[in-house]
């Protein structure tokens, strides 16, 4: 994401980046090379966004950076009446989506963040699969007007994309198509969702793989037309359910009329996360492993 903000930064002088204390190292380059774009606010997210805010009013293009819940939920407010009411320039950009950062604890787990931001009017809402489609991502926030909403893992994530992609913001990408299940994916969980397709795949069923990066707008017909002719939809997200991805699914399956496919949420449940460990081990406590998906799915295709 950095390396491609940094090439935004060299094409646009209007672009900044506001960091809250964080980041050094992974912004160490940016800043040197663009000082006069490059503002560290401390360790005072809501002055962040109300600054970010200003110099967006101003003409400017601002990137937000901090880790999780803070430069989100800490600052909700000055996102939703300074930001998103004004229709303003600024990109937020949370590092360390779903139990990325799970060895922290709780208030380091973003698990309802896209909920929350998703019900905020005039935003967008982004959650990238992989690398490659982080990069086509940063480059879409900067070229969708008004106020963005991007979240990221940690760095690392496998990738899932072997070449290109044709990246639109309120577009899934069709990663494989099926006849008798769709899986659907938001966020750095990408990759299981991609092994569990693998192993209903083996069992004989046709699955299809999307990636749906972007919560707000969703594909909304890409839902239809697979709710109007395959099996069962499976939504999967290190998220809750409640208002994330399997939420807008429902929103959107629930209001057809006629014969539908069935649909399977999974992701946290109405919880807080309160184990703490690392990412692998708290997607096999809550749920979110392939072979949680394979079992729920199969369970679903025979009930």
């Amino acid at each position: 994401m950095i390396r491609v903000l940094e090439g935004l930064a060299k094409a646009d002088p209007n672009v900044m980046l506001v960091t809250a204390d964080l980041g050094f190292g992974v912004l160490t380059r940016f800043s040197e090379r663009f000082p006069r774009q490059f503002i560290n606010a401390g360790v005072a997210e809501q002055n962040m966004t109300g600054l970010a805010v200003g110099m967006a009013l101003e003409g400017k293009i601002v990137f937000t950076y901090s880790i999780g819940n803070f430069p989100t939920l800490r600052c909700l407010e000055q996102i939703r009446n300074d930001a998103c009411y004004h229709n303003a320039n600024v990109k937020i950009v949370c590092v360390g989506g779903g139990f990325t950062y799970g060895s922290l604890g709780i208030s380091h787990h973003a698990t309802e963040d896209l909920a929350i931001l998703r019900a905020l009017p005039d935003i967008t809402v982004i959650a990238p699969g992989d690398s490659v489609e982080t990069a086509a991502a940063t480059r879409a926030v900067y070229d969708t007007p008004g106020t963005c909403y991007l979240r990221l893992g940690r760095g690392g994530e496998s990738r899932i994309h072997a070449g290109s992609i044709d990246f639109r913001v309120g577009k899934a990408i069709r990663l494989f198509e099926g006849k008798d299940v769709a899986i659907l994916s938001t966020g750095g969980i990408l990759k299981v969702a991609y092994d569990a397709r693998t192993k209903l795949e083996a069992s004989g069923l046709g699955v299809g793989l999307f990636s749906v990066h972007t919560l707000k707008p969703i594909d909304r017909d890409l839902i239809i037309e697979l709710a109007r002719t395959i099996r069962l939809i499976v939504t999967l997200e290190e998220h809750t359910v409640i208002g994330g991805l399997g939420g807008a699914v429902a929103e959107i399956v629930a209001q057809l009329s006629g014969a539908k496919a069935d649909l399977e949420m999974i992701g946290l449940r109405d919880c807080f996360s309160s184990v703490v460990g690392d990412q692998e081990y708290l997607r096999s406590v809550y749920g979110l492993t392939a072979d949680d998906v394979v079992s729920r799915a199969g369970a679903r295709l025979v009930s």
